[in-house]
């Protein structure tokens, strides 16, 4: 049974930062899912995939999984990459491309 901690990234649909704040501890599927031949839902009877825990820092997820004696692995999160600009950015001279209207 090893458990995975990492910091969730934030959704593609949101521009905002909920939900990322805080570190994850989550199991690592021991089965594989199967795909029920009557109704065609996938299920599984891995009871510990279901359990997702969230912890303040790192050394929270890291302090519970070794005092339980879990196996675990430390996913550290990318930095975002982000470029601000302005909107005069849009008209400069040394602008690489074309702009359009």
């Amino acid at each position: 049974m090893t458990a995975r901690i990492y910091r969730p990234a934030k959704t593609a649909t949101q521009s905002g930062s909920a939900r990322t704040k805080q570190w994850v501890l989550e199991f690592e599927p021991e089965s594989p899912r199967e795909i029920d031949p009557l109704m065609g839902w996938t299920s599984s009877s891995d009871m510990k995939s279901q359990v997702r825990l969230r912890f303040g820092d790192k050394d929270e997820a890291v302090a519970y999984a070794q005092k339980h004696g879990l196996a675990y692995r430390v996913e550290e999160p990318k930095p975002d990459q982000r470029k601000i600009l302005s909107y005069s950015d849009n008209f400069k001279s040394t602008r690489l491309g074309q702009w359009t209207h």
